[in-house]
């Protein structure tokens, strides 16, 4: 059994470098032998490239390319180049922590029927601990969007945790085009459409940092690729 990890990246010059030695050193006593980690740098224009060619190496390595795309984009390439029976992406700054990595390969290993396993902090009993309140406020009503707009039904679709069998991600993520706001949406509605099932592994922020995200621009933008994404996956045809 062979786990690959997945980190997308953009302009991470300050954290990268411990990030990478952290999660190599994590992922080498977890899975001894038996993993990979793809960083998958989405058009930094800083000095992130530089450190990828100097660190990563072995089962360790990185991909590149110009010019920044999105965050969507990077997961796609990512999920697309992962040679493991479970591929899974988390984010640069390990905000969920890395033991989370063997809760989800456990979780998919205890329930067979799990196509694929998301992150939940709606699920998790301190799940929204250390966010401000004005932050927990636009999270919630992100995902509160997304179920009234989006027809999502799971509990948490926007945590920057998720996990997928190969062949599972293989079909889905070769049928996703959105490259920023409403990528984890695409990919989750096409899996549902594909008929996949999807467990949910309850988490918690352990790494804050200040969120960048716009609440009425990135909402319009982020409602706008829903309604995109939404038309073109009803109208996708299923092999």
């Amino acid at each position: 059994m062979k786990v690959t990890l997945c980190i997308p990246l953009y302009n991470e010059e300050a954290i990268l470098a411990e990030t990478i030695d952290t999660v190599s050193a994590y992922m080498t006593a977890a899975f001894p032998d038996h993993f990979e980690v793809i960083f998958i740098d989405d058009g930094s224009t800083d000095n992130s490239k530089a450190i990828l060619e100097e660190r990563c190496s072995g089962p360790v390595r990185y991909l590149s390319y110009q010019p920044n795309r999105g965050k969507g984009c990077a997961v796609r390439q990512g999920m697309l180049a992962g040679e493991g029976d479970y591929i899974i992406f988390t984010d640069c700054d390990l905000a969920y922590g890395l033991d989370v990595i063997p809760e989800m390969v456990a979780l998919f290993d205890e329930h067979p029927e799990y196509d694929a396993v998301v992150g939940s902090r709606v699920k998790h009993p301190e799940g929204y601990a250390g966010y401000s309140f004005p932050r927990k406020v636009v999270s919630k009503t992100y995902l509160s969007l997304l179920r009234l707009f989006g027809g999502l039904s799971l509990s948490d679709s926007q945590t920057g945790l998720k996990g997928f069998r190969r062949d599972v991600a293989k079909r889905i993520f070769a049928l996703c085009e959105v490259d920023r706001f409403a990528f984890d949406y695409e990919a989750i509605k096409i899996g549902q459409k594909c008929g996949y099932r999807f467990g949910e592994l309850p988490v918690k922020i352990v790494n804050h940092r200040p969120s960048t995200i716009r609440f009425f621009r990135d909402t319009r933008r982020m409602l706008r690729d829903v309604g995109r994404a939404k038309k073109r996956i009803k109208k996708l045809k299923i092999d």
